[in-house]
Parts: structure tokens; C-alpha cells; sequence
């Protein structure tokens, strides 16, 4: 398995998915392309999808923290599709670093997830 990143961009959306460990040299990509769109619109969406993942290195989770701090209140939505229970409880601890609506979509939900992250319900 190889550690991968690929980051999609448009309009208010930004769809990431993610393989194996994401490491900070993959955060660093990641948070360029985000903070783009995040200066494009007054609120995004993130739809971030995972296969196969197995958490951040030690210098992308501090990453990951100082993101969540400075952009709490620039993300309208996030969805996280994942492939297991590790990561749905991911879903509940990210909740109070946050205000966008999360919701957390079992990875055979992808097409459900991409329908709510672009509905304003």
C-alpha cells in the first residue's frame, strides 16, 4: 500500500481522498489546494474520503490541529466516507473542532455522501 493523496476542487467543494498514512508533506498539499477555495468562497464544503487509511504521521496530526484552530468556522459541511469503525468515531472527536455539519457515510455511501455535502438541508 501506498501513501496517497488526492485533492478535487470545485466551486465551494473540496473532495480529498486519502490512502495509507497522511504525512505532513501531504497535509502541506492538501491545506494549499483548501486554503484556495476557502479564499474563493465565504464557506466550503469537504467531502474526505478514505481507503485503506491508517491516520496521520506525527507532524500532519499537529498539522491537522493547527488547521481545525485557524478554519473552525470556514468549512460549511464536512463529510467522511470511510471503511471502518476507527474512523466513524473519527467523525464524533472532530465535532468540537468545529461548526461546519459533519456526518460521517460507510464507504458503499459515497454517492449518499456526495449528495448531502452539496444539499443546504
Amino acid at each position: 500500500m501506498t501513501d496517497a493523496i488526492e485533492v478535487k476542487t470545485a466551486d465551494d467543494l473540496v473532495e480529498v481522498h486519502a490512502t495509507g498514512h497522511l504525512t505532513h508533506q501531504m497535509y502541506v498539499e492538501m491545506v494549499g489546494r483548501i486554503d484556495e477555495v476557502i479564499k474563493a468562497n465565504d464557506k466550503i464544503r469537504v467531502l474526505f474520503v478514505m481507503h485503506d487509511f491508517k491516520g496521520w504521521t506525527a507532524g500532519a496530526l499537529w498539522d491537522d490541529i493547527k488547521f481545525d484552530m485557524a478554519h473552525w468556522k470556514d468549512i460549511k459541511r464536512l463529510a467522511i466516507v470511510g471503511e471502518s469503525k476507527w474512523e466513524e468515531g473519527m467523525a464524533v472527536f472532530c465535532k468540537p473542532f468545529t461548526a461546519a455539519k459533519l456526518k460521517y457515510f460507510d464507504h458503499t455511501k459515497l454517492d449518499d455522501a456526495r449528495e448531502w455535502i452539496v444539499s443546504d438541508d
